[in-house]
């Protein structure tokens, strides 16, 4: 396995780890003492893993080591003015509008890469999903769950709201009540639960889920690249809110792409 060109500090800052092996890309948070916590190093270093994978790269798996997934945003950042360098919650909400604006999409910055019809993303969650961990988890396009798995969208309950682009990829998962119900409440959804309701595609006993995950990359890049980047896009369109004549439209030109670069030899 090879490693892409991310900062190596950068990637511990964050509690990150990277090893992308041919088409496939396995990022790790790597925490597990923390249960996988992140920080604003997190994502920045997600930020910088998306915009340096090599072109080869066709599926990008996200895990947590140990136990957890992520226990969501470190719980450090909601107490002190600055953690390790990196402003606390307070010190951002003190920053003027543009600042903390910039400031806050930077840090979406660092999920939305993973929506990027170029590669397919999938999520191994175990245990705990709570907050950023489950925001993490909702920017991949598709999630597989152990048995023991515990989603949340702690933030409300915290005077907060998702804000690494949960809100939008929630309601597309499971439909705007059920967002409503699971945001407000601040529930846990089980394993049984998030398949029920298109939260997961399925769950496995937790002993299984590297394995169950790996054989569904393996089936997800069968398609030739290019044909399924273009498929991934259509159908992102759609969950997008594209209507019936733009998604007949996006599906002529698309289609007439792939005829030309069949013709031409391209694949």
């Amino acid at each position: 396995m090879t490693t892409a060109t991310v900062d190596p500090d950068l990637l511990r800052r964050g509690g990150l780890a990277l090893d992308v092996d041919g088409p496939r890309a396995v990022i790790t948070l790597a925490r597990p003492e923390a249960l996988n916590a992140q920080v604003p190093a997190t994502w920045e270093a997600l930020r910088a893993i998306g915009g340096s994978l090599p072109d080869e790269v066709r599926a990008v798996v996200v895990r947590g080591a140990g136990r957890a997934f992520s226990a969501g945003l470190d719980k450090r950042f909601f107490a002190a003015p600055e953690v390790d360098g990196q402003p606390g919650l307070a010190a951002i909400a003190a920053l003027p509008d543009a600042a903390a604006d910039a400031t806050i999409a930077a840090f979406q910055s660092g999920f939305a890469w993973l929506r990027d019809p170029a590669r397919v993303t999938v999520a191994a969650v175990q245990g705990h999903a709570v907050g950023a961990g489950f925001q993490l988890a909702l920017a991949c396009d598709l999630r597989v769950v152990a048995d023991d798995v515990q989603f949340c969208m702690a933030e409300p309950k915290r005077g907060l709201v998702p804000d690494l682009g949960g809100t939008r990829a929630l309601v597309q998962a499971v439909g705007y009540a059920r967002a409503v119900e699971i945001c407000l409440s601040g529930r846990r959804v089980g394993a049984e639960e998030a398949v029920g309701i298109g939260l997961a595609l399925r769950a496995v006993p937790a002993a299984e889920l590297d394995a169950a995950v790996g054989d569904l990359v393996t089936s997800l890049t069968a398609a030739p690249a290019k044909a399924a980047a273009e498929t991934l896009a259509l159908l992102a369109g759609v969950a997008a809110g594209a209507g019936p004549e733009a998604a007949l439209a996006a599906e002529r030109a698309a289609q007439l792409r792939r005829l030309r670069s069949l013709v031409a030899g391209d694949g």
